[in-house]
């Protein structure tokens, strides 16, 4: 199997956590899926999109093999809409997100002849972080990280002037990354709290700003730097707790415990996208989204996420058998 980068295993066992996110569905049927044979199917699979989910999948991608699938799957770990664009082009058997597909792009994929189907698999804490050594930042709110992340703060005395005047050293993920996305909407908003139409330009512009698609570039800056912030999913953090220090945001720290009881303002669900075509066409495609999603729990506090409410898995499930039919 091919992964563009290793991941470490996350140590620390993740309590149970059931969110609520806000694309939680009603009941389904269909909780069990047919059994999954990985050494019976056949032919590559080609995967990739979101640095976040990116771990998760890897780990259920190995235990595939481990279980007996012979074929090649490739996982690449390129940020969420480079994944999805990817997808829609065809390119992509399965494309990993840690976003809801936007309507652009969902009728981009329909305009190429593909109905994508997201399956929700997880749910993930974004966590802002600094480095050890900021003694001074316990917590921040949606005004102070707007404040950060578009440069109007240049130094943490202008976040609070109780605060050293240390220079800010913003890195942030990459454009292409559903986190990005995610965080500008949650933290560039008007004041009755909508996002601003140009959220997406404004930390591109703020001088000295570091971007990556790469997760783990994110962490080496922030751990380097005594005046750093950033973010990223909270399994990243996990792996290098003993180089970060986690930031609360709106005064509630990120933890099993905050997101299972939905206080936690930055908990957002994970994704896994393929199409009913491609499922059918591709026994091997469909095969692994069975195992992904007969699976994903037993995995997914190992790898530093937090489990889908029940309901929600059983609609993803349900989504799977829908497409076979």
């Amino acid at each position: 199997m091919r992964v563009k980068q290793n991941v470490k295993r996350v140590a620390p066992a993740i309590a149970l956590a059931v969110a609520v996110s806000a694309t939680i569905v009603g009941p389904a049927q269909g909780q069990t899926l047919p059994p999954v044979r990985p050494a019976e199917v056949s032919g590559n699979i080609n995967t990739g999109g979101s640095s976040t989910v990116y771990p998760l999948s890897v780990e259920i991608a190995q235990r595939f093999k481990k279980d007996g699938y012979t074929g090649e799957i490739k996982v690449d770990s390129i940020g969420s809409g480079a994944g999805i664009s990817r997808f829609c082009r065809g390119e992509y058997d399965v494309a990993n997100s840690s976003r809801a597909m936007n309507d652009s792009e969902i009728q981009t994929c329909r305009g190429n002849g593909i109905d994508p189907i997201q399956f929700q698999v997880g749910i993930d804490a974004l966590t802002v972080v600094v480095n050890p050594r900021n003694t001074w930042v316990r917590s921040l709110s949606k005004k102070q990280l707007a404040l950060i992340f578009s440069g109007q703060a240049k130094t943490w005395k202008e976040v609070d002037n109780r605060w050293p005047d240390t220079p800010i050293k913003i890195f942030s993920p990459g454009t292409d990354s559903g986190t990005y996305d995610y965080f500008c909407e949650h933290i560039f908003i008007d004041a009755n709290g909508r996002p601003l139409p140009n959220r997406r330009e404004i930390i591109p512009k703020v001088q000295g700003v570091n971007l990556s698609e790469d997760d783990n570039v994110l962490v080496a800056g922030v751990e380097g730097d005594v005046g750093a912030i950033g973010y990223f999913g909270y399994a990243y953090f996990e792996e290098n707790r003993r180089k970060l220090k986690a930031i609360a945001f709106e005064g509630v720290t990120p933890s099993a415990t905050t997101v299972a009881n939905g206080r936690y303002g930055f908990a957002r669900p994970l994704f896994i996208i393929s199409s009913a075509n491609i499922m059918k066409s591709k026994p091997q495609v469909a095969a692994y989204i069975n195992y992904y999603l007969s699976n994903v729990d037993k995995v997914i506090r190992k790898v530093g996420y937090f489990p889908e409410p029940p309901a929600r898995l059983a609609a993803a499930r349900q989504q799977w058998l829908n497409a076979m039919r």
